[in-house]
């Protein structure tokens, strides 16, 4: 949950056992339990539509020395990638202005 606070911005809540958390930003929230099977993270995805995908880049490049840039992907989307400390993929996303 700290890194979806002090990495991506999000504002965080925890439940007294730690469990189960929520992480919100703007009009996106997150639901977090806790799960022993990396498995589930490391193959499931979270997929986040932005109004401004440079933005976000911007936003999070500092904080992410590794970030990569925004991809165009063939169905129209312009994407970026973050992966937290868990494994879960989160997935940014603007529809290409491209198109």
């Amino acid at each position: 949950m700290d890194f979806y606070k002090s990495v991506l911005g999000f504002q965080t809540r925890h439940f007294a056992d730690f469990s189960y958390g929520m992480a919100v930003r703007g009009d996106t929230e997150l639901h977090f339990w806790a799960c022993d099977d990396k498995h589930i993270a490391e193959n499931t995805s979270c997929y986040i539509r932005v109004a401004d995908i440079a933005a976000v880049h911007r936003e999070l490049s500092p904080k992410l020395p590794s970030l990569q840039d925004v991809v165009r992907t063939a169905w129209g989307m312009d994407e970026l990638y973050v992966i937290d400390p868990d494994g879960n993929l989160i997935k940014f996303a603007q529809e290409s202005s491209a198109l």
